[in-house]
């Protein structure tokens, strides 16, 4: 081994090390966001809002995730994540306190949506999978990245119910102060993630531009059908996750059932995103993805076709968690097993901005036609006919290396 290859080795950070502070961070980071729709009627009924102004600021959110994503996983590929995760952490904070403040549909959407956007950005699983890909080896990365994508399913799980109770006995802006002070927990954590300065550049090769990656990536067809399913992903998780409790409400269901739902989606998730990191070192990662996206389909026009009860709305929410992240491990590790790990946090991030156009979509059109129509029933079908279409865009997924021309290093 040359000294430059021992350096390098040196310089990466212990498995245990990034496993339990990153799984902290997205724990933290995801769990907060993910019980936002408990805050949907509190907030339309205080401030006299259509459900459309509150679904069109978590959609500005969920698209300026994704619009940020990329130039942060560029500062962190470039830098090391430590750095993106204290801003992050800081702006979620701000922005958790700007949404509890917003008397208006404007000033909701400037926090709620672009700050908390931008926040999530730097704090979520671009930024980990980043820390992850470059400091453990390949053949434990898929697992690694379903540990991290189970610790933040996690986070769902526990946070939801806190979330619920919060809103409950403190009120929904008390609720939001308090999550804004959990949310600067992720400072101390990404020192964890600081990464040691590595030497010599990578292990193989010259280093590759920015430019020559983002060229090199758009223009093969496996990225682009990666990104066109993830559209889908965004599209199905953000819509239920956001409009699944005012769904059940209009239904006659209790809160209490929405609130149980979403917990299960969080629990059952752990389960799901697990195995899908695990079953991705075993199986390609195309059939995966595919399977993942064609049971989501069965799960909704099962759940559409039976009438709804609290028993129904369980089974779906299991079954439906099951699949809700498991699509995040096995789509970043074939990201990295095409192009590598230099400029991943980047990539990922490419590919999860079209996941958030999907989201904005999702969420808005909820509210959208649900205020046009009084149902979210063309919605829930919209979701279906995408899943089939998802579910067909990855089977030509090509997982192998990327050839590279010494020239064009």
């Amino acid at each position: 081994m040359n000294a430059t290859t021992t350096s390098a080795a040196d310089a990466k950070l212990s498995m245990t090390r990034v496993l339990l502070c990153g799984a902290m961070v997205v724990t933290t980071s995801m769990g907060i966001r993910h019980g936002f729709g408990l805050w949907l009627q509190p907030i339309t009924m205080e401030r006299g809002w259509t459900r459309e102004t509150f679904s069109f600021a978590i959609a500005v959110q969920n698209l300026c995730w994704g619009l940020a994503g990329p130039l942060a996983g560029m500062v962190a590929d470039r830098f090391g994540a430590f750095r993106v995760l204290l801003a992050g952490s800081l702006l979620y904070a701000l922005g958790l306190l700007g949404m509890a403040a917003s008397a208006s549909g404007w000033a909701f959407t400037a926090t709620a949506g672009v700050l908390m956007g931008v926040a999530q950005a730097g704090t979520t699983y671009a930024i980990v999978y980043g820390v992850i890909g470059r400091n453990i080896a390949a053949e434990k990365r898929s697992w690694a990245m379903g540990v991290a994508a189970a610790a933040g399913s996690f986070g769902q799980f526990l946070m939801v119910p806190v979330e619920n109770w919060l809103i409950g006995h403190a009120g929904w802006q008390n609720a939001l102060f308090v999550l804004a002070a959990v949310a600067l927990v992720i400072m101390p954590l990404a020192v964890g993630l600081r990464e040691r300065p590595q030497q010599g550049g990578p292990a193989h090769g010259a280093r590759q531009s920015i430019g020559s990656a983002l060229r090199e990536a758009f223009g093969y067809r496996s990225f682009q059908l990666l990104m066109a399913g993830y559209f889908v992903c965004g599209f199905q998780l953000v819509f239920i996750g956001v409009h699944m409790p005012s769904y059940l409400k209009d239904r006659g269901l209790s809160p209490q059932v929405a609130t149980v739902a979403l917990a299960l989606i969080g629990l059952f998730n752990v389960f799901g995103t697990y195995a899908a990191g695990s079953l991705g070192e075993k199986v390609p990662k195309r059939y995966l993805l595919s399977g993942i996206y064609a049971l989501r389909v069965l799960a909704m026009i099962a759940f559409l076709s039976v009438p709804v009860s609290p028993m129904t709305v369980y089974l779906f929410a299991a079954m439906m968690g099951f699949l809700w992240l498991s699509t995040v491990p096995p789509t970043n590790a074939v990201v990295a097993q095409i192009f590598g790990v230099q400029h991943m946090s980047m990539l990922g991030g490419f590919v999860f901005l079209s996941h958030q156009v999907g989201s904005f979509l999702g969420v808005w059109l909820g509210g959208k036609l649900y205020d046009a129509t009084g149902s979210y029933d063309i919605v829930w079908w919209l979701a279906v006919a995408l899943g089939v279409m998802a579910a067909l865009v990855n089977l030509p997924v090509r997982e192998g290396a990327i050839e590279r021309h010494a020239a064009a290093a």
